[in-house]
C-alpha cells in the first residue's frame, strides 16, 4: 500500500506517544489482581528479534506485550504460564490457548511464534511444572505421588490458561477477546479433547491433532508392542528392518505415489517378505518375525476376554517408532515404561514383563484413567454452546494410533445428533506425529477453524502441502505458504477421501477430488 508524503509525517509523528501508551499499559499488567494468580514479569517486546529461552539464535518477530506467570490451582499446584499479546493495530481480535507435547513441562515457544504472527493473543503453559528430560529419558517423577500435577498436567492447565489470559487481554486491550480458541497436538490433543469434554465454554473452536486423549490405552499399546517384539529371540524384530517393512507396505498399498490413502483398505500381507529357506537376512522376515508383526498389526487384546485393548497400528506407519516395538534409548524396554512403574504401580521395581493383560487393565484405569483419559463421546455441551472441533491425524503416525482417533469420533457421531455441523474429522496420508513423514504434513487448520466459526461453513477440505522449506508446522502453518515447494493434496473431511481424477500431475492437489470411500 502507498501513503501520500503528508500521511507518513502523521503516521510516524502519532505513532510516538501510542507506543508509550501501550508500554505503560503492558506494563501494568505486572499489577494484575486476581484470586490464585501471580505475575511474574510484563514487558513491551520491540518488533525484531526475539530469542528464546534456551535457543542460541532469534527469530524476527512483530512486536507484543509479553506476559509471565503462574496460576495455583489448587494444593500442590503452580500452573506456570506466558501470554503474548500484539498491540491492539495488529490484534485480530482473538486468543489462541495451545497445548503442550508428551510429558514435558515448559512452555511451548514453537507455537506461539507463528500464532503472533497472524495477530493472536497466544498463550501456552508449563502444564503444571517444570521438566524437559522427558523426551530422552522419559522422567515422569515430577508426577509420582503429585495427583495436582498429573491433573494439571491432562487437563487443569488449558481451563487455567484460558481463564487469566481471557483477563489479561480485556485488562490490555479494553475488550474482550471476540472469539477464544485452542490448538493442540499429541498430549496437547489430549488436552484439546479434555477442554471440549469438562469445560466446554471455555473455547469457541478447538484444533485436536494426533489426539493422545486414551492415555492408558496408548501406553497399554506401546507395552503391547515390546512385549510382543521381545517374546522370542527368533520372532524379534529390529530396529533396522522397520524401513524396509515400511517401504513393502507402501508398494503393496500406495497408489503409485508413495502414500496409502486409506490403510483400513491395504491387504498388505507380510507373509510375502518371508526370507528363503527361512533364514534371516537384512531384507526380509523369517516366519517367526512374520508372527509378530502379524501381532502388532492387530493390537492389545484382553488375555482372558479377547477384547480389543488398544488397535494395532495402521500399516505404513511402521517406519519411525521410537520405543513402541522395545527400542528404547536405555537399553531394550517398553515405551513410556514410567508411567506404569511411577503412576499406576509405585513400584520402582515392578517388572513390567509381569504385565497382566486382564487384571491389570483394571488396575490401570481405576489408578489414573479418570485423571487422564478424555474418551467421553458426549460433546453436546460443547455443540450447545457453538463450539466448533477439528480432529486430524496423520495415517503413518508411528507414536498416537489414528484407528483410535476414529474410533473416538464415531462414537460421538453416535451420541451426538448431526456430528459433523460441529465436528469434522481429517486424516493425512503420510504424515506423521503431528508433523513431518513423506506425506503433505503442512496445512491451514486454524485458519479453516476460524473461518468456520465465524461463517458457520464448516470445512470439507484442506489443502496440505509438503513443503520443501518446513518439515510442517501442524495446523499453524500460514495458509499463505508456498505450496508451489512440494508436493500437495486435499485433507478429506471423514469418512470421504481423496481420489485420484485419473489425469494431472500426482503432486497436484487439483488432481483429486474429494468423494466417498470405496
Amino acid at each position: 500500500m502507498y501513503f501520500h508524503i503528508i500521511a507518513l509525517f502523521f503516521s510516524a509523528a502519532l505513532s510516538l506517544p501510542l507506543i508509550a501508551q501501550a508500554a505503560d499499559s503492558c506494563e501494568a499488567l505486572d499489577k494484575f489482581q486476581k484470586t490464585g494468580v501471580v505475575i511474574t514479569a510484563a514487558s513491551l517486546q520491540a518488533a525484531g528479534e526475539f530469542k528464546v529461552p534456551g535457543k542460541r539464535e532469534g527469530t524476527s518477530l512483530p512486536a507484543f506485550c509479553r506476559v509471565a506467570g503462574r496460576v495455583e490451582a489448587g494444593e500442590n499446584s503452580r500452573i506456570g504460564f506466558e501470554l503474548w499479546i500484539p498491540p491492539s493495530k495488529d490484534w485480530n481480535g482473538k486468543l489462541l490457548v495451545v497445548g503442550n507435547g508428551g510429558y514435558v513441562g515448559s512452555i511451548q515457544y514453537g507455537e506461539l511464534e507463528p500464532a503472533i504472527r497472524r495477530g493472536y493473543a497466544v498463550v501456552s503453559s508449563d502444564s503444571g511444572h517444570v521438566d524437559t528430560s522427558a523426551y530422552r529419558k522419559e522422567s515422569l517423577q515430577w508426577g509420582a505421588d503429585h495427583p495436582e500435577k498429573i491433573a494439571d498436567w491432562a487437563e487443569r492447565s488449558t481451563h487455567a490458561a484460558a481463564g487469566v489470559s481471557k483477563a489479561l487481554v480485556k485488562k490490555f486491550q479494553g475488550k474482550d477477546a471476540g472469539k477464544s480458541y485452542f490448538f493442540g497436538c499429541s498430549t496437547g490433543g489430549g488436552q484439546a479433547l479434555m477442554a471440549a469434554q469438562r469445560y466446554p465454554e471455555d473455547f469457541d473452536g478447538i484444533i485436536a491433532g494426533a489426539p493422545g486423549f486414551r492415555r492408558t490405552g496408548l501406553n497399554e499399546g506401546f507395552l503391547w508392542m515390546a512385549m510382543q517384539n521381545m517374546k522370542s529371540a527368533a520372532g524379534y524384530i529390529p530396529a533396522a528392518k522397520l524401513p524396509f517393512i515400511n517401504h513393502a507396505a507402501i508398494a503393496a498399498c500406495g497408489a503409485g505415489d508413495g502414500l496409502i490413502g486409506d490403510p483400513r483398505h491395504c491387504g498388505f500381507d507380510p507373509s510375502q517378505l518371508q526370507c528363503k529357506d527361512d533364514k534371516d537376512g537384512p531384507v526380509c522376515l523369517t516366519g517367526a518375525q512374520i508372527g509378530t508383526l502379524k501381532k502388532l498389526y492387530s493390537g492389545a487384546v484382553n488375555a482372558r476376554t479377547g477384547e480389543q485393548v488398544y488397535p494395532g497400528w495402521p500399516v505404513g506407519s511402521e517406519f519411525g517408532y521410537l520405543g513402541g516395538w522395545g527400542y528404547a534409548i536405555e537399553g531394550p524396554q517398553p515405551f513410556r515404561l514410567e508411567f506404569f512403574r511411577d503412576w499406576v504401580f509405585k513400584d520402582a521395581q515392578w517388572d513390567w514383563r509381569t504385565f497382566d493383560w486382564d487384571k491389570d487393565l483394571g488396575i490401570v484405569d481405576a489408578v489414573i484413567g479418570k485423571t487422564v483419559d478424555a474418551t467421553d463421546p458426549d460433546l453436546n455441551a460443547y455443540k450447545k454452546h457453538g463450539g466448533k472441533l477439528i480432529l486430524y491425524h496423520g495415517w503413518a503416525d508411528p507414536i498416537g494410533n489414528a484407528y483410535d482417533t476414529i474410533n473416538y469420533y464415531e462414537k460421538v457421531a453416535a451420541k451426538v445428533k448431526d456430528t459433523p455441523s460441529f465436528a469434522r474429522l481429517f486424516l493425512m496420508p503420510g504424515m506423521g506425529h503431528c508433523r513431518g513423514g513423506i506425506g503433505p504434513n503442512t496445512f491451514d487448520a486454524i485458519g479453516a477453524l476460524d473461518k468456520w466459526v465465524e461463517s458457520g461453513k464448516p470445512p470439507s477440505q484442506m489443502i496440505a502441502v509438503k513443503s520443501a522449506t518446513t518439515d510442517g508446522v501442524g495446523g499453524l502453518a500460514d495458509s499463505k505458504l508456498n505450496q508451489a515447494q512440494g508436493r500437495t493434496r486435499p485433507i478429506c473431511a471423514y469418512p470421504q477421501v481423496a481420489k485420484y481424477r485419473g489425469q494431472g500431475n500426482v503432486d497436484d492437489a487439483a488432481s483429486f477430488v474429494c468423494s466417498k470411500p470405496l
